[in-house]
Parts: C-alpha cells; structure tokens; sequence
C-alpha cells in the first residue's frame, strides 16, 4: 500500500482537559527518557474508553500473586491506565501501592484501610519517571457483555447468505 499508516492514535480523542495534561506529560517523558514503559502508558492514555478496561482489586491481587514471588512484589507499584473497581468477593487485600487514572470509591477506601496507596498516573510520573520498579497491567479487553454477541450466531460457522 502507497500510504502506509500506523494505526495507534496521535492525540486523545478525550475533551477531558485531565487526560490531555498526562498525554503532554507522558509525550515529555517518553521523547526524553528511551523507556518503553512511558511509552507504552502515552499510547494507552489516548486509547478508546473500550480499550482502557477497568480492573478489580481481586484480578490486580491475582495477577500481582502469580508474576511474581509474593516477596518480588512488595516494592513494586501495579500501574493500570484505566480503572480500579472494587469486588467485594475479595475478603482480605494485601498492603498494595496502586496507580490508575480512576478509582471507584469503595476500591479506594478498601486501598487506603489496607495501608496501601491509591496513586493518580502523574504521581507515578514524579516517583518513577522512568517506570522503574511498576508492574503494568490491563484490564480483560472482552469481558464487555456487547463481546458476546459478535460474530456468527449459535449453529453456524459460516456468515449468513
């Protein structure tokens, strides 16, 4: 193809004036440190709201649990653009310094009682410029109840005539 396009945004869809100070910030960082984390948090922070899925405490909990030796993890910040809901089928939460652009507010009461910390993204930006010592995560993408009804019906595998 004669014009070949990338195919990621160049600017936040978003009026939020919020979202646009961390995309300028985070354009900063990642033209002036050759990390990729910051880069990586830029190209999420213009995403569609469809691919910036929220994630429970109990999935953080999980996923922080199983990547690494409970020891491992204990300095590390999580870092979700998106998110951070409550489930309130997670009896106990460990102390856990988490940074996301939104919190619900039950998931950031449980957070704080837990002696954890509930960080916004440009907190992160002045404890760890570079995003030394995080543990990046996302949210499941098709966990949305719209996800279930694409594709063919039930009984064919072939599109309709």
């Amino acid at each position: 193809h004669h014009h070949v396009r990338s195919g990621h945004r160049k600017a936040p869809k978003s009026d939020n004036p919020y979202t646009a100070l961390l995309v300028k910030l985070y354009r900063f960082l990642s033209r002036r440190t050759d990390s990729k984390f910051n880069a990586t948090v830029l190209r999420r922070l213009m995403m569609s709201k469809i691919n910036r899925p929220p994630m429970s405490l109990s999935k953080i909990v999980a996923t922080a649990a199983n990547k690494h030796s409970s020891k491992a993890h204990e300095g590390k910040t999580i870092v979700l653009v998106g998110t951070v809901t409550d489930d309130n089928r997670l009896l106990e939460l460990p102390k856990l310094s988490i940074a996301a652009l939104r919190y619900t507010n039950t998931a950031r009461a449980r957070i704080v009682a837990a002696g954890g910390e509930a960080l916004t993204i440009d907190q992160l930006a002045m404890r760890a410029p570079t995003g030394a010592n995080t543990l990046l995560l996302r949210g499941p993408k098709n966990a949305r109840e719209a996800v279930k009804h694409f594709g063919f019906g039930p009984h064919s595998h072939k599109a309709r005539q």
